[in-house]
């Protein structure tokens, strides 16, 4: 007779009188390397088959087999010590500052025939066969299966278990409540405001506001405009007052990165952060088309060939199925990323095609610029002083993905991610979940951060319709 070996009672009762069994899925893992530490004073349960899967994924240089790696380092942390029998019957798992709360177990069973609800040959029905077998097990005992497969789901709904997706790492219940990066007016802005502490220093206008007045959340390097014609960005704020840095509309309309002009108020706003390097992190989202690149490009040149506030441009994606085929593709690792980042270049020859020669301007700007294309898998591990990474396609990074690279940038470096929450790429990863939107969430208070959702696709007319109506 087989055996399902947890123990019932290992979690202390004056936490919780009948924690639940919380059944973790190899995609949640991968997703969140730390997953097991976010389930409280809970029983967390990773079967067998979960174990062999990360086993088959750790080997190579894929990103995700980098992530499986941590996954198995932080399950050799938690079980390493314990013996086979504890690590049956449930490890108490251990937390930063010694905090101890929940269990952590292998689930070791061998379902017996008259049990087995679905075929084995597939790896997600031996997953829910366990569960499956685990509730029955365990009648007086909630068990819930986690997993970020859409699919899984529906199957386990099908066999009559409970089961959700991963959201300890989703801060928005809704993408229409994400940042902006900006808050638009009706008629004057100034009509609202009773009172104001105006200040003339270094050559820019500040203007003092009472909080309140706003009715709602303000963050740094957001902008404010209406329609009369008033833009301004929140320099900083404390719990009474907003400080605004006074802007004139037609001058941030003029402004110019190595010949590029915004073409609406929006490309303004961003080419205003991209061009401040008291801006350290910049996230542009938008529509395809609506200029997230080409403004980061034409930013990143100006920076480092006029200017050279920053000594190179580091350039990176994510691209389904880029960690498995740059390594068939000939060439240096620049070589090899350069089908890869067509973006890029397309903008660059957007940026000359006026010139006489666009080949030759181009060529001549790619001698120049130190301009370097990275493969995620060669970002980890490194810190990049004094550069600018621009970070495209990063609604398709998991929020693990983005923090890894993020966590690259050095003393005077800046990072810019470009990404569309409408085309992601990545199973398991919606716009609620995306890392970039985990980025703009948890960097909304950061006073060297900002965000701005450009609005529009000036590509051309064409691509506007499609954007709108395919």
């Amino acid at each position: 007779m087989s055996e399902v070996k947890l123990v019932k009672n290992s979690v202390d009762s004056s936490t919780s009188s009948n924690p639940i069994f919380y059944v973790l899925d190899t995609n949640v893992l991968i997703h969140d390397p730390t997953s097991i530490l976010n389930f409280d004073e809970h029983h967390v349960v990773i079967p067998i088959t979960v174990l062999e899967e990360l086993d088959s994924l750790k080997s190579g240089r894929q990103s995700i087999a980098a992530d499986c790696r941590q996954v198995i380092r932080e399950l050799d942390k938690q079980l390493g010590r314990a013996s086979p029998e504890e690590v049956e019957n449930g490890v108490v798992i251990q937390r930063s500052g010694g905090e101890k709360a929940g269990t952590l177990s292998v689930l070791m069973t061998e379902t017996p025939e008259n049990l087995i609800m679905l075929p084995t040959h597939l790896n997600d029905n031996k997953i829910l066969n366990d569960v499956g077998f685990l509730k029955q097990s365990y009648p007086d005992r909630k068990v819930v299966l986690v997993t970020k497969d859409i699919n899984v789901r529906l199957k386990a709904r099908g066999c009559g278990i409970d089961s959700q997706d991963y959201h300890s790492d989703q801060l928005l219940s809704d993408i229409e409540h994400l940042n902006t990066g900006y808050l638009e007016f009706t008629g004057s802005f100034w009509d609202r405001v009773d009172d104001v502490e105006t200040i003339q220093k270094s050559g820019v206008t500040l203007h003092r506001i009472a909080r309140s007045l706003f009715g709602q959340e303000v963050y740094p390097n957001q902008f404010l405009r209406d329609e009369s014609g008033f833009i301004a960005r929140v320099l900083s704020r404390d719990n009474k007052t907003v400080t605004l840095l006074h802007l004139d509309l037609q001058r941030i309309m003029d402004a110019e990165a190595w010949g590029l002009k915004p073409r609406d108020v929006y490309q303004a706003m961003a080419l205003n952060l991209l061009m401040d390097p008291e801006v350290h992190l910049v996230n542009l989202t938008g529509s395809a088309g609506s200029g997230k690149t080409i403004l980061a490009l034409a930013a990143a040149i100006e920076q480092t060939v006029p200017t050279k506030v920053y000594r190179r441009i580091i350039v990176t994606r994510s691209t389904q199925g880029l960690d498995e085929d740059i390594g068939f593709l000939p060439g240096t690792e620049e070589e090899k990323m350069e089908p890869w980042l067509g973006a890029i270049t397309d903008n660059l020859e957007a940026l000359h095609w006026e010139d006489e020669n666009c080949s030759s301007s181009v060529e001549y700007v790619l001698n120049k610029v130190p301009l370097m294309f990275k493969s995620l898998n060669y970002i980890r591990g490194r810190s990049f002083q004094s550069s600018l990474i621009i970070i495209d396609e990063s609604q398709n990074l998991t929020p693990h993905q983005i923090k890894t690279i993020v966590t690259r940038a050095g003393n005077g470096s800046k990072v810019i991610c470009l990404g569309n929450l409408a085309q992601i790429d990545t199973p398991y990863l919606t716009p609620i979940s995306s890392g970039l939107t985990y980025l703009s969430e948890r960097f909304k208070g950061f006073n060297k951060g900002g965000t701005i959702l450009l609005q529009g696709v000036p590509r051309s007319a064409l691509a506007q319709f499609a954007e709108e109506h395919l």
